[in-house]
Parts: structure tokens; C-alpha cells; sequence
């Protein structure tokens, strides 16, 4: 197994995190960040995208 490191985008108004690889609502897996739709808003609390930040995550990937 291989280390990377992924970027996760935390709302400071909810907690909430987006995860690229997962994507959220009309933000489609793989989606990153800076490419979601203008619209998009955290689907907890609807804080818009300058209410997140980036946060980085070590991950296991197999390859």
C-alpha cells in the first residue's frame, strides 16, 4: 500500500467535509473543490464555499 495525501475541504460553520473523491449533491465524485458548480452550498448547514477550508487527510491507496 502506497501513503497519499488528499485534500478535504472542512465547513467552519458545521463541521461538514468535503471529500473530492466522494463528491456531494450536484458536485459529482472526483469533483475537485475549485470545479464544483458556483451554486453548491454545504448540505448541512448551506454556508456557501468561502465558509470552507482546506484540510488534508493521509490515505492507504493500493498500487
Amino acid at each position: 500500500m502506497t501513503k497519499k495525501a488528499v485534500h478535504k475541504f472542512l465547513c467552519t460553520k458545521c463541521g461538514y467535509i468535503y471529500d473530492p473523491r466522494q463528491g456531494s449533491g450536484s458536485a459529482a465524485p472526483n469533483t475537485a473543490f475549485e470545479y464544483i458548480p458556483e451554486d453548491w452550498a454545504c448540505p448541512e448547514c448551506k454556508a456557501d464555499q468561502t465558509e470552507f477550508k482546506k484540510k488534508y487527510e493521509v490515505v492507504e491507496i493500493e498500487g
